[in-house]
């Protein structure tokens, strides 16, 4: 007959007790690789030394542009050229502004750029919205041809555009250079992808749900979401329409020009003036600094926010 009176049955779910004269071997702890919440990472020197490299290097060509623009023709020719500043700065900035009409070109550009940064920025975030969140027949193949206009070089538009522009009566006036880039390719394509990821469907599925129609959810839910990635594309476009060069020295004339085409008389002659000429490329940089400097901090306040996800 066996007894079990002193056999001990473990309880269901415990482990068995260890027997007398034995210790249980502390728990070994997981070792995580991924750093803690919250964690600061400090740049090395290393670091410090590579970015001042890189700032230098990013900053040398307006630092010569500013040399070249306060020198004569003559010191600008010199070997060596010169690596500080000369006496003639304000002397040429006022021969460049005055020879190549720059108030008026800079007046022309700022409309220029401001009407198409503005319009690609509102169209581009309304397509990038419909091809990211809506759902109608034929999107893919839209999205497709969009990003299939992409390949295409912009010299072969040039004829037939040009042909456009003068049966609409637009020939040498400003809205030939705005109306055939009010929206890019590029720029739905970038605002599809940034709303893609950073729009949840749930959000919109809420409006959804509270009955508000889809110009509604652009503008109460799609809008505060993308602005972020909105002040980066008007930046970039602006910049882009700035300096843009090809398509309106074709559309306008030394009359109505804008900054680049302008920028073209100082080169004109047998002799060309290189001092005069980087007094007025500086001239015609200036606005984009100014820019930069007064929302640059917003520009990139606005993408650091849109990288941090909860």
């Amino acid at each position: 007959m066996t007894t079990t009176d002193s056999l001990q049955v473990p309880a269901a779910g415990r482990r068995p007790a260890a027997p007398a004269g034995r210790t249980r071997p502390p728990a070994r702890r997981r070792l995580s690789l991924r750093p803690a919440a919250g964690r600061q990472h400090h740049a090395g020197p290393v670091a410090y030394v590579l970015l001042g490299i890189a700032t230098l290097a990013s900053l040398f060509p307006l630092y010569w542009t500013m040399v070249a623009a306060s020198s004569d023709n003559t010191r600008v020719s010199q070997t060596p050229p010169p690596f500080l500043p000369g006496p003639h700065l304000f002397e040429n900035l006022g021969k460049a502004w005055r020879d190549a009409a720059l108030g008026k070109a800079m007046t022309n550009s700022l409309i220029v750029a401001g009407v198409i940064a503005l319009s690609t920025v509102l169209f581009a975030t309304l397509a990038g919205f419909a091809f990211a969140k809506l759902r109608f027949r034929g999107r893919n193949v839209l999205l497709m041809l969009v990003i299939g206009t992409m390949m295409v070089p912009p010299q072969l538009g040039v004829v037939p555009l040009f042909m456009m522009m003068s049966d609409l009566g637009w020939g040498q006036q400003l809205p030939a250079v705005i109306f055939p880039t009010l929206v890019s390719a590029v720029g739905v394509f970038f605002m599809r992808q940034y709303l893609a990821e950073a729009l949840p469907d749930e959000l919109v599925e809420a409006g959804r749900v509270d009955g508000a129609h889809s110009l509604r959810i652009f503008w109460s839910i799609v809008l505060p979401v993308a602005r972020p990635a909105m002040a980066v594309l008007f930046m970039i476009t602006f910049v882009h329409a700035w300096n843009d060069f090809f398509w309106p020295f074709i559309a306008l004339d030394m009359t109505n020009p804008t900054v680049p085409v302008a920028l073209t008389q100082l080169s004109a002659g047998y002799v060309r003036d290189q001092s005069l000429i980087m007094a007025g490329a500086l001239l015609g940089t200036l606005p984009l600094l100014a820019m930069f400097v007064v929302f640059g901090r917003q520009i990139v306040g606005g993408i650091m926010q849109g990288a941090v996800k909860g």
